[in-house]
C-alpha cells in the first residue's frame, strides 16, 4: 500500500495515535478496527476514530466491548449511534456522541445523547468534538446527569 499524506486534518486534544490511511478515487478513507474495514475519513470520522483508540489504548476498553455506528429506534425514528461501550453481561456501560471538531458543543449535543440513552441506558456519556470532552454519569434515580473529569477506566468486572 502506498504512503498517504493528509495534511488537512486538525490536530485534536487525543494523544498521537497511528492510523492507516489509503486513497482511492481521491478519496481518503482511514482503517476502522472495529468495524474491520477503511471508511471514508470526514472530520468526524476522525474525531470517532481518536476517541475509539482513547478508549482503547488509554481507558483499556476491549475491542470485543466496542461497537461503532449502529442503528438504533427512538420513538419510532431511525437514529445511529457513534459509540457504545457495552458491560460483559451485555448491558450498556458507556455510550459516546462525536462530533466534528468545528461544532460546538451545545445543550442540544447533550440532549441528543440523553434522548438514545433513553433507549440504551448507559451508565456514562461521553460527548466530544475532539478538542473538548464531556463526561458526564448517569443518576437514574433523580432523572439527571452529573458531569465528572473523564470516563473511568476499563475494570474487569
Amino acid at each position: 500500500m502506498k504512503k498517504v499524506t493528509i495534511s488537512v486534518l486538525q490536530e485534536l486534544n487525543f494523544p498521537e495515535f497511528s492510523f492507516r490511511f489509503k486513497n482511492s478515487e481521491n478519496k481518503v478513507s482511514i482503517f476502522d478496527c472495529i468495524r474491520k474495514k477503511f471508511v471514508i475519513l470526514q472530520p468526524e470520522e476522525w474525531v470517532r476514530q481518536h476517541c475509539v483508540r482513547y478508549l482503547m489504548e488509554v481507558k483499556s476498553y476491549p475491542i470485543s466491548l466496542i461497537n461503532v455506528e449502529k442503528e438504533l429506534t427512538i420513538n419510532d425514528l431511525k437514529k445511529r449511534y457513534d459509540i457504545v461501550i457495552f458491560n460483559p453481561n451485555g448491558s450498556i456501560h458507556i455510550i459516546v456522541e462525536c462530533k466534528a471538531p468545528k461544532i460546538n458543543i451545545t445543550q442540544s449535543t447533550f440532549d441528543q445523547i440523553a434522548r438514545y440513552n433513553t433507549e440504551l441506558n448507559a451508565s456514562y456519556l461521553m460527548v466530544t468534538n475532539g478538542l473538548n470532552h464531556y463526561y458526564c454519569q448517569m443518576d437514574f434515580e433523580n432523572e439527571r446527569y452529573q458531569f465528572l473529569k473523564d470516563i473511568p477506566e476499563y475494570a474487569r468486572r
